[in-house]
Order: structure tokens, then C-alpha cells, then sequence
């Protein structure tokens, strides 16, 4: 999973440097460019919100196969790994945990059948044409009010 890119990283620099707009333009200029150095400031701050932990394939795999046979419930990878990551991060065991799937395991075929699932999951209803649907988007200038007014016009009730 390649995240290098996340708008959600955007959105947490921007707290981090107490909304420092040209701060984070800078930064995402570097990060096009292939760097980013981060103020020790700022990674203190970051250090104090989060704990990290990674997971290799056959992690993931282990634990699609895992929850799967013992919970009888279909895990795609990306929520794998953040259950893997929950588990490993989690200080108190007493302290229930809640992991949210993030992902539909249909979308990650050969992953759950390395996990030893052994067809390809089917899509929800609603969902059953996804593959086949045609992707849309639209680049707007990076502007707070034309980003307003777009979903303004384009919202529905």
C-alpha cells in the first residue's frame, strides 16, 4: 500500500505547524521533489499523537487467514494491517479495542486468496457493477472559495 502522498498527512501537517499554510506548501513541494524534513518542533508533536507499526505480507495474510477461520469474518488488507497495528500498539489489554475496515475485501482478491479464502469475495449488491463504473473527477484550483462553491453547487440532499 503506497500512501506516500495522503491528503490526510496534508491535513495533520497543517495542525502540526499551527496552520501555516505556506509551512505545508513548502513541505508538499519537497515531497514532490522526493524529501521532507521535518522541524524536530513538529515531530515532537507528532511523536506525542501516535505510535507506528508495520507489517510485513505475510503478517497481513496471516491475519486475513487468522480472523477469518477463528471470527469467521473476511478482513481486507488495509484493515489487516491496522488491526495488526492496534493490536501491537494497544498499552492497556483491558481496554477494549475497536477497528473499523476500511477497505472491502473484493477489492483485494489475491490478497484473501493468499489467506487461503477460497473464492474471490463477492461485492456488496450496490455494489456489484464497481469495477465496471467510470471513474470520475474534477481538478479545482487549490482556492478555499472555489472549493466551496463546487460543493456547494454539487451537494445533495
Amino acid at each position: 500500500m503506497d500512501i506516500m502522498i495522503s491528503s490526510n498527512f496534508e491535513r495533520l501537517l497543517f495542525d502540526l505547524y499551527d496552520k501555516d499554510g505556506k509551512a505545508i506548501a513548502d513541505l508538499m513541494t519537497d515531497a514532490k521533489a522526493g524529501h521532507m524534513r521535518l522541524s524536530e518542533t513538529v515531530l515532537t508533536k507528532a511523536r506525542q499523537l501516535f505510535s507506528s507499526y508495520r507489517c510485513d505480507d505475510k503478517g497481513m495474510v496471516d491475519l486475513i487467514r487468522d480472523t477469518y477461520r477463528d471470527h469467521d469474518y473476511l478482513l481486507d488488507p488495509h484493515t489487516a494491517i491496522g488491526l495488526a497495528a492496534a493490536r501491537e500498539c494497544r498499552a492497556d489489554l483491558q481496554t477494549p479495542m475497536v477497528t473499523l475496515a476500511t477497505a472491502h475485501p473484493a477489492k483485494f482478491p489475491d490478497a484473501v486468496k493468499q489467506a487461503g479464502y477460497p473464492s474471490d469475495p463477492e461485492l456488496p449488491p450496490h455494489m456489484a457493477n464497481l469495477f465496471e463504473r467510470e471513474e470520475r473527477f474534477t481538478i479545482l484550483d487549490n482556492d478555499q472559495s472555489t472549493v466551496q462553491s463546487f460543493i456547494s453547487d454539487n451537494i445533495t440532499a
